[in-house]
């Protein structure tokens, strides 16, 4: 949206002169005269906008007539509406050969999602809504995941009646291929048992070359954490370390190696490490031996009654010594 774009139309050496169309071939949008260039011609936008989107033709003129009309071109302008969510289901990390599930929704009314490649040849794909959970929402499978499919994906979302201007872009998903190289080992220091407040340290480490380590925890949303080796003549490994450890911390867990000249190719999983994260033994012992407020009070209870009943006693022996003085 208010960026400048150039429209390049390859033709032919022989060609004279060359016409840009939008949607119709009577909506002649430009005419480029060959002069320096015969076999190519560019068209200028100089800011896009919602009106500067949709299909796009061109044509040549040469000695022969006019050639036949190119392919579309397809120009949309987005960041005219809200950005859509996006996700990967199961996970961004998919083994090689395996299935994923890349989910687009919005709660805005969109009747279209588009879904795009960073870096990637093939065209946008493209899906009808359908009303789901309170929201729109469309799922893109891809199936039969190889090496092709890792990279960075975005989505956004259109409307029918506009279909060439598309919404902000949503939050990226990194798909990472699993199963390239060997596996890595993890493991836990001081162990894979801590206790609430502590300190504990994932340590993964490759027998093969690499650079780039990969920490997963099964069943949590948030992307992988990820840490360089750093240290030229060590062994190949990291230390993802956390800190005063909670309940959130416990689970199982799972780490890759990558080298970084092709980051979405991961290793094979390393085996899952459970990591058990339990109450302080002092707390344990506090809760055993905490004061019984119930007894106590109940012995204080039965103090308060003793004492009326003295009490009671006493007066009725008053009454009855008045009674003989008097008599």
């Amino acid at each position: 949206m208010g960026r400048p774009v150039t429209i390049w139309c390859q033709g032919s050496l022989q060609a004279e002169s060359y016409h840009l169309y939008k949607e119709q071939v009577s909506q002649l949008l430009g005419m480029w005269v060959a002069w320096n260039f015969r076999d190519k011609a560019r068209f200028s936008i100089k800011s896009m906008s919602p009106n500067s989107a949709g299909q796009f033709q061109c044509i040549y003129n040469s000695s022969s007539g006019w050639s036949e009309r190119s392919d579309y071109l397809q120009l949309v302008v987005t960041g005219m509406y809200s950005k859509p969510s996006f996700s990967a289901h199961p996970s961004p990390i998919v083994a090689s050969g395996g299935n994923v599930s890349l989910l687009c929704n919005s709660k805005d009314t969109m009747d279209t999602f588009h879904l795009l490649k960073e870096g990637g040849a093939g065209p946008p794909q493209h899906r009808e809504s359908r009303f789901s959970a309170g929201r729109h929402q469309a799922v893109f499978p891809v199936d039969s995941v190889n090496i092709s499919h890792g990279g960075i994906y975005r989505c956004y979302g259109s409307f029918r009646f506009s279909s060439h201007v598309w919404s902000h872009p949503s939050d990226h998903v990194d798909l990472k291929v699993t199963g390239t190289f060997e596996k890595p080992s993890l493991s836990a220091h001081p162990g894979p048992s801590v206790t609430l407040g502590e300190n504990v340290t994932l340590q993964c480490r490759s027998e093969s070359w690499c650079d780039t380590f990969h920490l997963f925890k099964e069943g949590f949303i948030a992307p992988p954490q990820h840490l360089h080796w750093q240290n030229n003549t060590g062994p190949f490994q990291v230390n993802f370390t956390m800190s005063l450890v909670n309940s959130v911390h416990a689970g199982t867990y799972r780490c890759y190696s990558s080298h970084s000249t092709s980051p979405y190719l991961l290793s094979q999983p390393s085996d899952p490490l459970e990591l058990i994260v339990s109450e302080a033994a002092n707390t344990t012992s506090l809760s055993k031996h905490k004061p019984d407020f119930k007894s106590a009070s109940n012995s204080q209870d039965y103090t308060v009654e003793n004492l009326i009943r003295m009490g009671m006693t006493g007066l009725v022996l008053v009454v009855l010594v008045v009674l003989l003085y008097q008599s």
